[in-house]
C-alpha cells in the first residue's frame, strides 16, 4: 500500500520529519505543505532553489506520453526561444498566449496571432487568452476539447506565466471542486507535477515553471517586483528620440541613442516605473553594463522580466543594466 501523500498546492511529497526540508507539514494527515499553507494564508513567500535540469527531465517524461500538452507564455515577457520547450515535447500542443490584460487594449487578438504564423509548423493553435479577466477561457477550453487526446492534459511554461492562474480558473469556471493550487507572483511556487481532475473528461496535470536566469525577476527584492510587475493596462510612454539623447526607466536601465535618424521609442513597461529623456551627457545609471545593438526598421529591444521596447527606425543603442538580466532583439510585436 502506498501511503505517500503529495501536496495539493505545489506538488511535493509531504513530510513531518524536517522543518528545512521541502514538503514539510506539522501533520501528515492536512492536504498543504506549511510553506503552501503560508503562501495561501499570509502571503508569505519562502524560496526554494531547484536546478532546471529536474524541471527538464519532468518536461521530457511528459514528453513520453500522447497527451496534449497547454504552452503558457507571458505576452509582456515572451522568452526569446519559443522553440526550447518545443524542442524538447513533440506532443500536439496549444500555445496560450497569457496577461492580455496587460497590453493595450488597442492591440487586437488576430494582430498577436499573425505574429506568430512564423511558428505555424510547431502549435496546433495559438489561442491568446487573460486568466486574470477571465478573457477568452471558454474558447480555450473549446480548443482544449478539440485536441486533447485523451483526458490528461499538461499544463507548461516558464516561471511566472501563469500556469497555476489559469488552471486555478478553470478549476472555478467548469469544476465542483473547492481546490485551489497554490500562486504566488515569485518563481518556483510549483515544485512537482499536480493533477486537478477538472470534470470527467478533463484533468489537467501542472509542472514546475522552468527558471528563466536571465529574468530580472531573479535579482529585485519584493517591492521592486511588486513595481516592475504590472496589474492592470498599460499605458505605452512614447519619446521623439534623436542622436545623443537617453531615456532612463526608473533605476533599472537606461538607452542611449548613439547613431542614427529621428526615431519613435515606445516603451511597455508597468506603469509603475518613471520613464524620462535626459542628454546622453549625463552618467546615470553608467556604472551598469553596457550592451549595443544596431536595430533594424520596425523591432524591440525586450529586457527579460521587465517588458519591450517598440523601435521604428534603423539606428545604433547603447543599454546599460545589470549584467545578469538578459536582453534580444525581434521584429515588433505590436
Amino acid at each position: 500500500m502506498n501511503d505517500e501523500k503529495y501536496c495539493l498546492g505545489c506538488g511535493v511529497k509531504l513530510q513531518d520529519e524536517n522543518v528545512l526540508s521541502e514538503g514539510y507539514t506539522t501533520s501528515l494527515d492536512k492536504d498543504y505543505c506549511q510553506r503552501c499553507f503560508r503562501i495561501k494564508n499570509y502571503g508569505e513567500y519562502q524560496v526554494v532553489t531547484k536546478s532546471n535540469d529536474e524541471y527538464i527531465e519532468i518536461l521530457k517524461s511528459v514528453g513520453e506520453t500522447k497527451d496534449l500538452v497547454l504552452y503558457i507564455t507571458d505576452l509582456l515577457n515572451l522568452e526569446e526561444d519559443l522553440k526550447r520547450i518545443r524542442d524538447i515535447i513533440p506532443n500536439k500542443m496549444i500555445l496560450v498566449l497569457n496577461k492580455k490584460d496587460v497590453l493595450p487594449k488597442s492591440v487586437k487578438d488576430e494582430k498577436i496571432i499573425e505574429y506568430f504564423n512564423k511558428y505555424d509548423n510547431e502549435f496546433s493553435k495559438v489561442v491568446v487568452i487573460s486568466s486574470e479577466k477571465n478573457y477568452n477561457i471558454d474558447y480555450l477550453l473549446k480548443q482544449i476539447k478539440l485536441y486533447q487526446t485523451t483526458n490528461n492534459v499538461y499544463v507548461v511554461g516558464h516561471t511566472n506565466a501563469g500556469k497555476s492562474t489559469l488552471i486555478n480558473k478553470l478549476l472555478r469556471n467548469y469544476s465542483t471542486s473547492d481546490r485551489e493550487l497554490t500562486i504566488s507572483p515569485l518563481p518556483s511556487t510549483t515544485l512537482n507535477t499536480v493533477k486537478i481532475e477538472i470534470n470527467e473528461y478533463l484533468t489537467l496535470i501542472d509542472t514546475p515553471g522552468l527558471l528563466d536566469s536571465g529574468s530580472i525577476v531573479n535579482y529585485i527584492n519584493d517591492d521592486d517586483f511588486k513595481k516592475i510587475n504590472p496589474k492592470k493596462e498599460i499605458k505605452p510612454k512614447t519619446f521623439q528620440v534623436k542622436k545623443g539623447q537617453s531615456i532612463i526607466v526608473d533605476k533599472f536601465f537606461r538607452i542611449d541613442y548613439v547613431e542614427g535618424e529621428k526615431n519613435s521609442f515606445t516603451f511597455y513597461v508597468s506603469n509603475n516605473l518613471k520613464v524620462r529623456r535626459i542628454s546622453s551627457k549625463h552618467d546615470d545609471l553608467k556604472d551598469l553594463q553596457k550592451r549595443t545593438y544596431e536595430m533594424g526598421y520596425n523591432e524591440d529591444l525586450c529586457v527579460n522580466g521587465l517588458g519591450f521596447i517598440k523601435m521604428v527606425n534603423k539606428g545604433t543603442v547603447n543599454i546599460y543594466l545589470d549584467s545578469r538580466v538578459s536582453t534580444y532583439k525581434r521584429d515588433n510585436l505590436i
